[in-house]
């Protein structure tokens, strides 16, 4: 019995140590974002700033969320269709 879980442990410990070694290895400062993250928080932070040119979804003036929603997906839709235009 013990052989059969000494068994079952070692190749549980191969698989382990073969999954961490084919990792990339990380290099320069761990604190630094990746490129590949720049890119992501970049598109958010222009789409938020072109969502803040619209006055209605910058101060909430509506007291129903569907309402506020509803702003939203217009200003979404405005977006994309002065991006289409140009």
């Amino acid at each position: 019995m013990t052989a059969i879980l000494a068994q079952t442990v070692a190749a549980a410990r191969y698989r382990i140590d073969r999954a961490t070694s084919l990792q990339p290895k990380e290099t320069g400062d761990p604190r630094r974002p990746s490129a590949a993250a720049l890119q992501r928080r970049w598109i958010i932070e222009r789409t938020n700033a072109w969502l803040g040119n619209f006055r209605r979804l910058v101060v909430r003036y509506d007291r129903s969320l569907t309402i506020y929603g509803a702003f939203f997906h217009i200003a979404c839709f405005m977006i994309v269709l002065r991006r289409v235009v140009q």
